[in-house]
Order: structure tokens, then sequence, then C-alpha cells
């Protein structure tokens, strides 16, 4: 949105008559400074045409609202346009510009033109050169139930956006151009199943963002409730809707940020999750007691896997019974039983860093007692009419019988909160887990007290239930004061439900590679809907599904979740008890482990991020085209995303993928598993691989310039906040620092954790910049701003200075020198110091030291990197098998044959090659090996015998040559 400028000019002219249609207009003439004034609020005009209206409501000057309608009596100018409960912001101050000439209104930004005759509206964008024709929205079919508009496609090329629905076709890429979003059900929102995907969610957030060449683009936004189909496969593009008028939104701004950023406000952005919330979640459908919870707490502990929560299904309250009335279906009650001290149980899981988050569902067995008290309430979706008796639903019996909860009820919602929930909260749970909200069952004529005045169908709310669930939750904890953030784990959604601490997964999708493929693409769209914390079942919950190797799909899987699902949680049906979903049990446990300890270590980004887009709107895992949508190539990319501004992660989903190629954008793009620079103009990179090291890891590049606050993570690692099994304390500040000739800087944001108290400024922001001026690079940890409850008064800084591949010949903090230490170990253990690690890599570590002092670290570079020549000989090979060198580096491989370096045949039988980017200084074992060159095998065909070689290398150049033989 756009500030106040010094004077505020408002025109406002009426035209006296128009052929076919009359106006109406509230306004006036303005010519006033703001700071004497209050502000002008929204400005609205009405066209009529025969009996259609249509009123024009501008809220600022790139955000307009639109009420269409084919009869009844037009509301005229004086009251706001009605708002569903998607919409957060209705206080606009209006535009800084206005003018209505006839019937053409002007602000700042647009040009909103009204056709007389047909109240089409052409909206176009006077900011640019040439203006630039956005849209022009024609109504369609008013005098139908089923109406809507027609949108005409201009010079927009593609779409993203509305909502939740899963493509066919087995792959992560596509826009909604070309395609039609349909409804999930008979009424919209719905778990639908496809033969690919599964059982997969299709959620209505009817928001679109398009987008053509030279950063043309718009958003629409459609308030409405009912259920919507959009078909774009021609043009104009249609949008058809149920209900008596058509309400809609139309956004404009230079790039694609903007528009997103304007659709946040217009719906609210999301709260700051519990730091939690972005671990390791382990679930099941259904761990039967408190033993099973433990034993798989005690299994990931063994393997060293951190892990943050466990999630239990409806056998925490047990009692679900089949087509029964006398299910404990609904009941918010503890099952004893099976989970007995359930408020000691939940401290002693918190005291070892393991928080609980239990389902819930809309559904109370008939013969409950809770049944009957809120029957007597009227708190129950009713059968038909306002005195009628509760809806008895029988139609899937899977859970019981009886009835659901009116949650279109606000005192509903509170009753159940404060009566059946509130116990829970003051038990300490983590989160909520809402499930079956589109509702999944219902009456068809049902009747509620409804979302809208005198609209009381099932149709008036089947959309916004579970935004109205969420929305109880989150108003109960601001009722009851409770300094705990709500969040929720919910299966469907409406525009809007980010704002109430929900985060969102895709239901019971199928264990399938190209549903994890289309996962991808759904997250796509989802970011796009304004929802930034979604994720998945890790590894599929519907396993009869499987239709590839089971261990395989998990850890791909498990990579792509570990990069971009929040919460991170494995889940599938095992009432069976014959079923895996914990890290350390399924997949290949060495690519989880790493692949979660990374989650781990990047836990200050992602928690940043999650700051921003509390603040701004900022999504957390945009598509590529979210910020490059001039290029061409990333506009339908969904198997490609970013991790804020600054990291590129390229996901798999294919049966025995150990390669694939990255599309980098237009710029200079640093690997972040090997420091390799690489000057991009718009290009791909071949068979990158995705074994390295003998694990699965997905292709990750960072934007040069990037600086990434990261953790300390290690084997005794126990939770996202810090626990550690050996008690000690890792509060250093770490930043991995990508340098660049433009300076940037990045904003670390801490709290802690847990309550609301951020949202009173109980915050710690920490600047980070870097610089570089002739061979020195400066990197600054600023002084740290505000305080919580908790915060180090005083913590180790290190920065991790990714460099063009030179090493640094002196280290400074501060303009004192740092020494330089021979190894990690003695740098872990001096109080400060300085090392070269190789490849393009250069740490230094400032002792601690108060955070209210500013630390600069200079870095002189210029020197050159290590680099060898190794040789093996006696190395005749057979068809297909190559010679390589492995060894105890990360340049050797790390003793894994899969990413051993292969030689080259000089004087056959000896192989040599060059190898670059040694560390400096070290002691480096390796030997010769013999390997099938296809496939990237995990095992050697023969291995050199004997001692192991040894190489030393010197501080910088040349080591000579190095030689093993067979």
């Amino acid at each position: 949105m756009h500030t106040v400028p010094l004077r505020r000019r408002v025109a406002v002219i009426v035209a006296a008559s128009l052929a076919t249609a009359t106006l109406t207009s509230v306004g006036g003439v303005y010519d006033v400074d703001p700071a004497a004034a209050a502000p002008l609020g929204a400005q609205r005009a009405q066209f009529t045409a025969g009996s259609s209206y249509l009123v024009v409501e501008v809220l600022d000057d790139d955000l307009v609202h639109f009420e269409l309608a084919g009869g009844g009596t037009p509301p005229g100018t004086s009251n706001a346009l009605l708002t569903t409960p998607q919409v957060d912001k209705t206080d606009y101050a209006g535009p800084d510009v206005y003018s209505l000439t006839g019937s053409v209104i002007e602000t700042s930004d647009l040009r909103v033109s009204v056709a007389p005759t047909t109240l089409c509206v052409t909206t176009t964008d006077i900011t640019r050169s040439p203006e630039l024709v956005l849209q022009t929205s024609c109504p369609a079919d008013l005098s139908q139930a089923w109406k809507g508009l027609n949108i005409t496609k201009s010079s927009m090329e593609n779409a993203y956006g509305l909502g939740q629905q899963f493509f066919t076709g087995a792959s992560s890429d596509g826009d909604w151009v070309g395609r039609t979003r349909t409804p999930g059900g008979t009424y919209g929102n719905a778990m639908v199943y496809d033969a690919e995907n599964g059982p997969v969610g299709n959620t209505q957030i009817p928001v679109l963002f398009a987008v053509g060449d030279d950063n043309a683009n718009h958003g629409l936004f459609v308030d409405q409730l009912y259920k919507q189909e959009w078909n774009l496969t021609g043009d104009p593009w249609t949008m058809r809707t149920w209900g008596d008028q058509v309400r809609w939104y139309v956004m404009s701004g230079p790039d694609l940020p903007d528009l997103r950023q304007d659709y946040m406000e217009l719906t609210g952005t999301p709260p700051v999750p519990p730091k939690k919330a972005f671990g390791l979640w382990v679930s099941e459908f259904g761990y039967d007691d408190w033993a099973e919870v433990d034993n798989t707490i005690s299994g990931l502990r063994s393997a060293d896997f951190p892990v943050d929560g466990v999630m239990l299904d409806v056998q925490w309250f047990g009692g679900v019974t089949a087509n029964s009335d006398d299910t404990r279906m609904g009941t918010l009650d503890w099952d004893t039983s099976k989970f007995p001290s359930p408020a000691s149980k939940i401290a002693s899981l918190s005291a070892d860093g393991v928080g609980v988050i239990p389902i819930e569902e809309s559904y109370i067995g008939k013969n409950l007692p809770e049944h009957a008290d809120m029957a007597t309430d009227g708190y129950l979706v009713r059968s038909g009419c306002a005195t009628c008796a509760p809806v008895y639903l029988t139609g899937n019996p899977w859970w019981g019988k009886g009835g659901m909860i009116d949650w279109t009820q606000s005192a509903a919602g509170a009753a159940w909160h404060d009566e059946q929930r509130q116990h829970l909260v003051d038990e300490s749970v983590t989160g909520h887990w809402l499930d079956l909200g589109e509702p999944e069952m219902y009456d068809a004529n049902d009747w509620t007290a409804g979302v809208i005045p005198g609209k009381n169908a099932h149709a008036d709310y089947h959309n916004a239930y579970n935004l109205l669930w969420a929305e109880s939750i989150a108003d109960g904890y601001e009722r009851n004061d409770e300094d705990a953030r709500p969040f929720m784990l919910s299966r469907a959604a409406a525009g809007g439900i980010q704002r109430h601490g929900t985060a969102m997964w895709s239901a019971d999708i199928g264990s399938t590679m190209k549903a994890l493929a289309s996962q991808q693409n759904a997250q796509m769209h989802m970011s796009m809907s304004g929802i930034d914390y979604y994720g998945s079942d890790v590894g599929g919950f519907r396993r009869e599904m499987l239709d590839s190797d089971q261990d395989e799909l998990y850890t791909q899987w498990f990579a792509n979740s570990a990069w971009f699902d929040t919460p991170l949680r494995p889940h599938t049906e095992n009432l069976c008890n014959c079923l895996e979903t914990s890290p350390d049990a399924i997949g290949d446990e060495a690519s989880n482990l790493e692949n979660l300890q990374r989650r781990y270590e990047l836990a200050p980004y992602y928690y940043s991020l999650a700051h921003r887009a509390n603040q701004y709107g900022e999504p957390l895992a945009p598509p590529l085209v979210y910020y490059y949508q001039n290029d061409d190539t990333v506009r339908e990319m969904g198997h490609q995303k970013m991790l804020g501004r600054d990291l590129l992660v390229a996901i798999a989903a294919a049966e025995g993928e150990r390669q694939r190629d990255v599309y980098l954008p237009d710029g200079d793009w640093v690997d972040v598993h090997t420091n390799e620079r690489i000057a991009s103009t718009g290009q791909w990179i071949e068979d990158v691989p995705l074994w390295r090291n003998g694990v699965f890891t997905l292709p990750a590049y960072a934007r040069s310039g990037a600086i990434i606050p990261k953790a300390f993570v290690d084997a005794e690692t126990k939770d996202i906040t810090g626990k550690r099994s050996d008690t000690t304390v890792h509060d250093e500040l770490i930043a991995t620092v990508y340098a660049d000739d433009t300076a940037s800087d990045f904003t670390l944001y801490e709290d802690d954790g847990a309550t609301t108290a951020y949202e009173s400024g109980a915050v710690r922001t920490t600047q980070i910049s870097q610089a570089i001026s002739g061979s020195t690079v400066a990197v600054t940890v600023g002084t740290s701003s505000g305080a919580y409850n908790g915060a180090p008064s005083s913590r180790p800084t290190v920065v991790e200075l990714v460099t063009d591949g030179s090493q640094a010949s002196a280290v400074t903090l501060g303009g004192s020198a740092l020494t330089q230490r021979a190894n990690k170990a003695a740098f872990d253990a001096a109080s400060s110091g300085w090392y070269n690690a190789g490849s393009g890599l250069v740490v230094a570590k400032a002792a601690s030291s108060t955070v209210t002092s500013a630390k600069t670290f200079s870095f002189t570079l210029g020197q050159a990197a290590s680099w060898a020549t190794f040789a093996c000989e006696n190395a005749s090979t057979t068809f297909g098998q190559s010679v390589y060198a492995v060894g105890s580096i990360a340049q050797l491989g790390n003793w894994s044959p899969s990413s051993a370096v292969k030689l080259n045949p000089s004087g056959y039988p000896t192989w040599t090659g060059v190898i670059e980017g040694l560390p400096p200084s070290t002691t480096i074992e390796w030997k010769c090996i013999k390997r099938q060159e296809a496939g990237f095998p995990s095992t050697a065909d023969e291995w050199e015998s004997g001692d192991n070689n040894v190489l030393v290398t010197p501080p910088y150049g040349t080591a000579g040559i190095t030689t093993g033989a067979f």
C-alpha cells in the first residue's frame, strides 16, 4: 500500500446522467492537509443497468472491492460492502487520489471503467507506461443460481493460487492457465480420491494471481463462501459460484511480492508458530498408549535424531466405535486406561523436549453427555430448521453415529473450548489437530445459525466450517488470557485461516511417487494462497497404494519435507502395528538423519522468515516465479522452490533418481553442499548429484550475498529449542555468509519460542551484514535490539564465510588479528580463532561477549587454496569400471564409494587426477578403489589393500603428488 503524500487531493465528480444507467456516489471534493484531517475512508460508487447493480468500493489506490447482483435492492454507498469471515481488514483509510467522472473512477494507481449497459468493469494500471489493461470482469448469468464473472485474459499468461487441488500427471509443475479448478464436492471443500494421489484435500481459497510479460500482473480475490469453479482454459477465464451477489477484490502492484502482501493484509498474516512447530513431529493412526509413544521417542533418541513432538490420533480418547451411538468420538477426555496421568506425562515429555498435539473432530457420538449438553444449549447443527432436533449423521459411520458442532455460533465455539478443550490447554499441549473439517460428513438439508444473516443452509457455511472452528480456538486462547500461542493443524480451510495460527496438510495422500510429485505442485499454489505452513503425511498415509520401493519413496519424501513442510510430520494408517513411520526405522537412516539435522541447523533462518511472514506477509516457501516472474522458464515450475529470498532447493520424486538437472535464474549462486560458485545467465546445471557422501540430499543453492543464520546441531541435539542430551549449552550465533560485491544484510529474529509475548515487542533482532572492499570482506554482527524472557546476554559468534574459492591470509575481529587453528577440533576448543576449511570456506569465531556490542570480522582474501595430484598405480579395470580416490574428508567422499572422486587413466594402468579445494594444514587419509561408473554404487568392487595413504596439506598451494597402488 502507499504512504499518504504531503497533501491529499481527492476529487469526486459525478456525471449528471448516463445513457442507460443510473449512478449514485458518496464523496465530495477534498483538498486537505492530512496532518490536520481524519482519513477519507473508502470511496464508493453505485451503478445500475436494468435490474442489475454494481457497487465499486475503492479501499486504497491499488485495491478495489466490488459487489454485483442481478436483482434485489442495491445497498447504496453509505455503508461498507459486506465481507465474509475470510476478510480480516475492513478499516482501509481510502485512496490518496480519487476521481469519478461519468462511469470512470481513477486513483493514483488504477482506472476502473464501468460499461453502463453491461456493468462490465475494466481495470487499468495507470502507473505503467504505456498504461496496462489488467482485465475486464463481466457479469455472467446473474439471473441464474449458478452465476459469476467472465474475466478477460488480457496480457496475462500464467496464474497461481486458488487453494489446494491436486493435479494428475505425476508432475510438480503447472499453473492454472489451461486448467479448470473444480469444487472438491457438492459444496466445495472435500477430500477427493484419484488413482495417482489417493484421498487428498481440495481446499477452496479463492485468490488468483495472474502474470504476464514485463511485470504485468494483478490479483483477484472472490470473497464468497459458496463453492466455486474457475475455468482458465480459454479467454475469457470464467468463475462461477452460488449466492445472490458476487463480491470480489482486484489488486494491482509492481510485482507478485507486492500483490501477495496486499492479499495478506486483507485476510491477515499468520502469527509466529511455536518454535517447536518447525521440528520433527512423529505421528501415526495411531499410537495405542504412552508406552508406544515412549518406544518411538526412545528409538529416535538412540539413533541421535532430534524430535520435537508427537501427534496423537483418536486413540488418545479411545472408544471410537463404528456404526454406534455409544462411540466416544467427540469427547476431549483422555482414555486413562491407555494414557494415564496425562498432565504429568505431558510435563515429563516436555522436560525431554517432546510436545504433544492431540487430534479432535467436530462430530459427537449421540449418547455422549457432551452431545446432550450441546443440544440443550442449541449449539449443534440442526436438521432442517431453527427449532428442529440436531442432525443425526449415519452415512459414513466409521467413527459411530451422532451430531456435529455448529461453529457458525461463536457461543457454541466458546462453550466447547471452555468446557471441553480448555483442560488440554491447561495440561500444556502444544497445539490442536483439527480433522475432518471440510466438513467430511454432513446432512445436506441441515440448518445452522449461519455466517451471513438470513443464510442458514448447508451451502451457506460449508466452506467456512474449518475456518470458524480454528477461529473459535484462537478466540478461546485470547479470551482466557493464555500466554501460549494457538497452533493448529487443519485438513480444510477458507481464505484467512492462516491468521488464526493454522497450518495445513494435504489429507490422506497415497504412498506413490506420483503423489509426492503432485504434493510439490500443491504446495506451490498453497503458498500463493497465503498458506505458509503446509505439509503432508510424510511417506504417504495410504501405504496400500505403494507402487515403488518403500524405503526409496520415504527417503525422498522425508528429504523434500525436511526442507518445505511445517510441521514435518511422518504419518500413516498403522492399526496393524506393522508399519513404520519414524525416520530412524524406515528409509535410508543416514539420509534421514542428515536431512533432519540440516532442518534443525536452519531453524534460526526459518524462524526469522516466520517473523517476516507475520509482520510483512512474506512467504516462507514461494515458487521461483514469486521472485523471478519475468523468467519464462520458472513460470510453471514447482519442482524447484525458494526458502525465503535466499535459498533455492530442487526436489526429487522419481524412482532411481541419482542426479537431476537444476535451473538457476539469472544471477550468482553458490552450491550449499560444495560451495561452488556459479554465474548464471538463466541456465540449467546438468547432472547435479542427489547422493553425496553416501546420503540422499537435495540440490540447494544460496543466492550470492545471502546471509543464513544457523544453529549448532550434532548427535546430542534433542529438540529445536536447544535441549541437549549432554546438558551443555550451545547458544552461539552462527551465520553462513555468501560473500558478494553488492553489500547485503539479514535480520535475525529471536523470541521465547512459545508465548505471545512477541506480539507485545518481546523480540530480539540482530542485523548481520556483509560488504566487500578490494580483497577484504567485512562481516558485521550488529548490536542486538530488544529482549525476551530467557534471552542470553552474551554468547559466542561464529561466521562461516563462503568465498569465491580463495582462502584468507588474515582474519581480524574488531581490528585485532585472530590466530589460525590447524583443524576444526582445535578451533572448537579454542575460545576464539579462525581456520581455513577449504572449498572456499573460511570460518571465524569470537569468544562469548555481550550481545549489546557489534562485532566486525574482516577477512583478507586472495590466498590460493590447497590442491594435490592423486595417483593410483597397478589399476587395471574391466568394462564399466573406473578408479576413484576416496578418503577422510568431504572432498574425497568421507569414505563413501558413491561419493568418491573419479581419476583418469594417464599412463594406463596408472590413474591420476588433480583434486582442488583441499583443507589447508590438514592430515588426510585416503585409498584407491575400483567402482562401477553407473549408478553411484554404495560399495566398491575392490579396495586398495594395506594401510591408508596419508597426505598432509600445506597452508596453501600445491601438496604435490600422493600415490596409492593396488
